[in-house]
């Protein structure tokens, strides 16, 4: 007990940085003890459970925790967060209490927005009423809460609920080969949809790879973390503005460019409010704009905090001494308590992603307000999103198929580009009807557009999720599959040809069924026998090494040779 301090003394913190996906720039350092080894220890865990048994470990962690914004203090960057990692027994301690750490902030003169605290979501609901006290009273006090690993443990969704979190953070376990894995990419993808629609943003942790920063740009994580920034740092002075490497890979990318971006002519510029500001400014902003019926309030670095409503002022701000009190001093009370989260989106997530946030939230909001790397840029109000909305589907219409209502050949030759434009591996699959003129002449083109139909809707329903489909035209159909192994691909596609060959079946009158075939007449006008409807594939593999001009030839030749087998023919482009 003596001896602790000694042992704080020799530990020390190294700071992660944590930047914004598309620019690069540091937003936050996370603090990270080194030096436990010294001192006789395997592990952080092992270290803190230690102090946990000795009934030290809130007296550690004030120490600690001050050790640490002491550090994080010398880096002279602005708009800077430190996340700093609480242990969540600190609630069993005897000597917890509410304040310390505002205490040190006051003395560094540092403002309680800039602290992020980490909860980990590993046993932290032992005791719901305790975690649930701890998170209010540090969000009370003007901090910012992140829920660490999620993902990892059975009480996540539960302690996001409680939480009220400003921030989410992705365990490793589901960043690694997130490219090569579509059930990690649509799990991340679902945590990062629901965590917007809440206000939360998303932060990526242990980010190595090209390839995994792609795939968590593609879906819309907020800010990342990882040797592929930056290892760990005990040198401050190591620490960068901005991280070059990553506005560089955004600004490289090779793959998929998204070309329905919003225009700047619907988003409205609705002057905001400083947090700083007290009740008596916002009371005359509602006076000098009286159009307005709510007011976005945001940072001194212009971060969008939320939104205040004039209504939940009303009854104060017109009350016979309501604006006497609020010019008060001692009456003064903080915006905070009146600010409502707001529904944001990124003005680089594109017109799809906006009008998908605003309808799973659309009946709460009076639109959706616009941020540009977390800072506030504007609003699109119910009307102009509503124009949003009409203006994409034309151009969806305008690029699908009229029957099935499948992407066109625009985003086929756009899947194709790219794909010979990316280091992964995809492959193509082309499906053609075996004999459909036969029997669109014999049964009719109502029963040809049906038997289109069933495959068409056959092929959302199977590979929808995993790969990107598509109606060429007539009884040709296109699929295409990224970072998928050649057998997964083959066998999907075999399961597909025999799926349709029984269901289309049913679209036969039972004579035809039971002969197993049709007799009509072929393209010359001689009487044949074609067999009952089947399609062909034929599965294109291309990778980096592909040489795109070899690709008509091959296409030609396979798409040839499908139609001779029953199972899906497959072929690679080389060089």
């Amino acid at each position: 007990m003596d001896d602790f301090r000694i042992i704080v003394d020799k530990l020390d913190y190294a700071f992660q940085p944590i930047v914004n996906t598309r620019t690069g720039k540091l937003f936050a350092v996370e603090a990270l003890i080194r030096g436990y080894q010294n001192i006789g220890f395997k592990s952080i865990p092992d270290l803190f459970d230690n102090f946990f048994d000795k009934k030290i470990l809130y007296k550690i962690d004030l120490i600690l925790r001050k050790k640490a914004i002491e550090k994080f203090n010398h880096i002279k960057i602005e708009d800077l967060k430190l996340f700093y990692n609480l242990d969540n027994r600190l609630l069993y301690m005897p000597d917890f209490e509410k304040g310390n750490t505002n205490k040190i902030l006051k003395q560094l003169n540092i403002k309680e927005s800039a602290i992020c605290f980490e909860i980990t979501e590993n046993g932290s609901m032992q005791n719901k009423l305790m975690v649930n006290k701890m998170l209010n009273n540090y969000k009370s006090e003007g901090f910012n809460i992140a829920i660490d690993d999620f993902g990892t443990g059975i009480s996540g969704l539960e302690l996001l609920y409680l939480s009220e979190a400003d921030y989410i953070k992705l365990d490793r376990f589901f960043i690694r080969d997130i490219n090569k894995d579509s059930r990690k990419k649509l799990f991340c993808s679902s945590i990062v949809d629901m965590a917007h629609v809440m206000g939360i943003k998303v932060i990526a942790e242990g980010i190595e790879t090209t390839a995994e920063y792609y795939t968590c740009k593609d879906i819309n994580i907020d800010y990342i973390q990882g040797f592929l920034i930056s290892k760990p740092t005990l040198n401050i002075l190591h620490i960068k503005h901005t991280y070059e490497n990553i506005p560089n890979l955004f600004k490289n990318d090779r793959r998929n460019k998204t070309n329905n971006l919003i225009d700047k002519d619907y988003i409205e510029y609705i002057e905001p409010l400083s947090i700083n500001s007290n009740l008596h400014d916002l009371f005359l902003y509602f006076k000098e704009f009286p159009s307005n019926n709510f007011v976005p309030i945001i940072d001194e670095y212009k971060t969008l905090l939320g939104v205040i409503y004039e209504v939940d002022i009303k009854k104060l701000s017109y009350s016979q001494y309501g604006l006497s009190l609020a010019q008060n001093v001692s009456f003064k009370s903080k915006l905070s308590s009146y600010i409502k989260p707001s529904l944001s989106i990124e003005v680089a997530w594109g017109i799809d992603k906006t009008l998908e946030m605003f309808n799973l939230r659309g009946n709460e909001s009076k639109g959706i307000f616009v941020t540009k790397s977390n800072k506030y840029i504007g609003f699109i109000n119910v009307n102009n999103l509503l124009s949003l909305s009409y203006k994409r589907n034309l151009e969806i219409a305008q690029n699908q198929n009229p029957l099935t209502k499948l992407p066109g050949n625009n985003q086929i030759d756009k899947f194709i580009q790219n794909s010979f434009k990316s280091d992964e591996v995809t492959h193509i699959v082309y499906f053609d009807f075996n004999d459909f003129k036969p029997f669109n002449d014999y049964y009719g083109f109502r029963q040809g557009d049906r038997a289109i139909l069933i495959f068409s809707e056959l092929l959302q329903k199977s590979l929808r999720k995993s790969a990107f489909v598509a109606h060429i035209g007539g009884d040709d159909f296109f699929v295409g599959f990224r970072g998928k192994k050649f057998e997964k691909v083959y066998k999907k596609i075999n399961q597909v040809q025999q799926e349709f060959k029984q269901s289309v079946s049913s679209l036969y009158n039972e004579e035809d069924k039971k002969k197993g075939f049709i007799s009509t007449k072929d393209r010359f006008g001689i009487n044949r026998e074609f067999k009952l409807l089947s399609v062909c594939s034929a599965i294109i593999e291309i990778t980096k090494y592909s040489n795109q001009s070899n690709f008509d030839k091959i296409l030609g030749k396979i798409k040839k040779d499908s139609k001779l087998t029953d199972a899906p023919l497959g072929s690679s482009i080389l060089m």
